[in-house]
C-alpha cells in the first residue's frame, strides 16, 4: 500500500474541511482508499492528511493537477508539504 502525508496550515478549518468533503469523490477516483485528518494539539488550522493511495503514481498525478492546485488555493490551503510513502508493514498491538 501507498500513503500520502500532507502537513499544511489553513486559514479556516470549517471552510478548508468543507471543501475536502465536496472533493471526496474526486480523490476517490484519483486513487485514495482511505485517509485521516488530524490536527496539532494546539493549532487548529495546521492540518495533517494521512491517506492511503492505488499507486504513488496516481497521487502525484491528483495533487500537482492543476485543478487541485486551484482547489487548495480556494480551501485557503497555506504551503502544504507532500511526503509519498511505501508502507513497510503494518500491526496492531
Amino acid at each position: 500500500m501507498q500513503h500520502v502525508l500532507i502537513i499544511h496550515e489553513v486559514a479556516d478549518y470549517a471552510a478548508w474541511k468543507k471543501i475536502f468533503d465536496g472533493a471526496a469523490g474526486i480523490r476517490r477516483a484519483a486513487g485514495e482508499r482511505s485517509y485521516q485528518v488530524l490536527k496539532y494539539e494546539n493549532d487548529p488550522n495546521k492540518i495533517v492528511h494521512f491517506s492511503a493511495w492505488t499507486s504513488l503514481a496516481d497521487a502525484k498525478r491528483f495533487f500537482e493537477s492543476p485543478e487541485l492546485v486551484r482547489i487548495r488555493s480556494e480551501a485557503g490551503v497555506k504551503s502544504p508539504d507532500f511526503i509519498y510513502l511505501d508502507q513497510l508493514e503494518t500491526g496492531t498491538l
